[in-house]
């Protein structure tokens, strides 16, 4: 019997290679994660209630408790038809690449490699921006509960910036010391975080003696915005998007992963489930539990859900317990960012889409890490957390454009996978998990709402509007895609490849290898760098 599973193991493994080698990579990265693995990667980093109370006060504050609970079903919802178009195109593409890769391919020809690129740059902005946010959040439930302990302490921006400069180095050091250990880490913390919403759930609902009324849950609409009734019910939607987001997690890492191409798709749709229900129960738990709603918002601790905890338990020990639990879960979270931004890095480096891509393209061989790519992600976190030095408001951006970039790389393939199915020049996805007759429908309602939501994210959330409450998000992403447009145009169009695309197909499914002809003209693959393109 076990001879018979190393076997499987190992097909499957020189199947994966195949199909790798047919989108014109080598496989440079270890074969470790499992799917219990990955889908504690996933959870981990989608880990929705704790995302969800990480930005409690813009829900309250939007709508409240009812806009909170029924935008979270109606957002949960759409999010699967987007996690099942992905997971679609992950199973017949399993690259480490991504959306941006998925676009390449799907896309037609003539314009494939230049949206390639720009999902591309859009895709690490995400990545890369949710990285610092989540070492911001760190920083704060640190901070938070150091506040509540010592009520004399007064937190300061500077203590913030550095400790998440500290979480961000201590993610680096295990990305590159204990890349072996990920898979243990990554089941590890599918249990803690799952004991750890349990406990949290419990307590709350035990301890706290002064619950608000079902209507106020249900039914009163809370506006402190000074916009009316339905713009503020739209802003309200903002905390359920940011709650849902990440869950791209296991396409980043498939190169990664034992049996990719039928793994990868349900750790994509297993986050999304198990993001959903739990962010449910807490936001009703979170809901009733809450106490005044403007002391909730100004607490001294940073932390709105810390207050939470202690208004609940009476408690500075209990409050600590919970808020520590919650803080476990995204001190893991930021190693996990890190590794999902360096293995994108790497594989946009690998596609010679960064400036010295042949060195953050580069594996290393004993540990088969790419360092460099690490080294990168890290700068670029350390990078954005030095915003906050400076302005709040600021860092307020980061925190948008994270999310705005993560679902513009989402929308990109769904929408050429729409327009090519329209124009009868759809490619049939191989891969063993398929939509059928209903990749179509889910496409269009998940591309609907990736618009929606990439358009609501740049609305003012205060009104009046100044110049510290303004929305710079689209002035961000304006900018974001006015380098990529330019280093396009000065360098991208000559030097990005991006995967094989159009005679290369692999059919997963059978694991039999159709054709292998290099797209730029010769049979073979691409090795770690191209000496000929920079």
């Amino acid at each position: 019997m076990s001879g018979e599973k190393d076997h499987k193991v190992f097909d499957d493994e020189i199947r994966e290679d195949a199909v790798l080698e047919g989108l014109g990579y080598q496989q440079e990265l270890k074969r470790s994660f499992g799917l219990l693995g990955m889908i504690g990667f996933a959870f981990s980093i989608v880990t929705s209630w704790t995302a969800l109370g990480g930005v409690l006060i813009v829900g309250v504050e939007s709508g409240g408790p009812p806009v909170m609970i029924w935008s979270w079903i109606g957002i949960s919802i759409v999010t699967l038809a987007v996690a099942y178009s992905m997971a679609e195109i992950c199973s017949a593409y399993p690259v480490a690449g991504g959306q941006y890769s998925w676009v390449a391919v799907l896309a037609p020809p003539s314009v494939a490699r230049g949206l390639s690129y720009v999902t591309g740059w859009f895709m690490l902005t995400g990545i890369l921006a949710m990285g610092a946010t989540n070492n911001f959040i760190g920083a704060n439930f640190v901070l938070g509960m150091a506040n509540l302990t010592f009520p004399e302490y007064t937190i300061e921006r500077w203590h913030t910036a550095l400790l998440s400069y500290a979480i961000a180095l201590l993610a680096t050091l295990a990305n590159l010391y204990g890349p072996h250990l990920l898979d243990r880490v990554s089941r590890g913390m599918m249990i803690w975080n799952i004991v750890s919403f349990f406990i949290v759930i419990i307590v709350l609902l035990a301890t706290n003696d002064h619950k608000q009324t079902p209507s106020f849950v249900f039914q009163d609409f809370q506006n402190f915005t000074g916009f009316g009734t339905g713009y503020t019910a739209i802003l309200g939607l903002l905390q359920s998007a940011f709650g849902m987001c990440c869950y791209d997690a296991p396409a980043h890492m498939v190169e990664e992963m034992k049996s990719a191409s039928t793994q990868a798709p349900k750790a994509i749709i297993m986050s999304v489930y198990i993001g959903a229900v739990t962010g449910f129960i807490f936001l009703i738990t979170i809901c009733f539990c809450i106490g005044d709603i403007n002391e909730t918002a100004s607490s001294a601790t940073g932390v709105p859900l810390i207050q939470i905890f202690y208004d609940s338990t009476n408690s500075i020990v209990g409050a600590c317990f919970l808020a520590s639990l919650v803080t476990v879960i995204v001190l893991v979270c930021a190693m996990f960012l890190l590794a999902e931004g360096s293995r994108s890095l790497f594989a946009f480096a690998r596609d010679h889409g960064l400036p010295f891509s042949h060195v953050f393209a580069k594996v290393e061989k004993k540990r088969q890490v790419p360092v460099y790519a690490i080294l990168l992600a890290c700068g670029v976190q350390l990078a954005l957390n030095s915003i906050y030095f400076g302005t709040v408001t600021g860092f307020n951006t980061v925190i948008s454009i994270a999310t705005e970039g993560f679902y513009l790389s989402y929308a990109m393939p769904l929408l050429v996978r729409i327009l090519a199915r329209l124009s009868g020049h759809a490619k049939v996805l191989s891969g063993p998990y398929t939509l059928g007759r209903y990749g179509i429908v889910l496409n269009i309602i998940g591309f609907v709402f990736l618009l929606f939501a990439s358009i609501t994210f740049n609305f003012p959330t205060l009104n009046p509007v100044d110049q510290n409450n303004m929305n710079y998000t689209s002035a961000a992403i304006g900018v974001i895609g006015l380098i990529s447009a330019a280093t396009w145009i000065t360098t991208g169009r000559k030097r990005f490849t991006g995967p094989d695309t159009g005679v290369t197909n692999i059919n997963i499914a059978e694991g039999v290898e159709v054709s292998n002809v290099d797209r730029r003209g010769g049979a073979g693959v691409r090795g770690e760098k191209d000496d000929d393109i920079i």
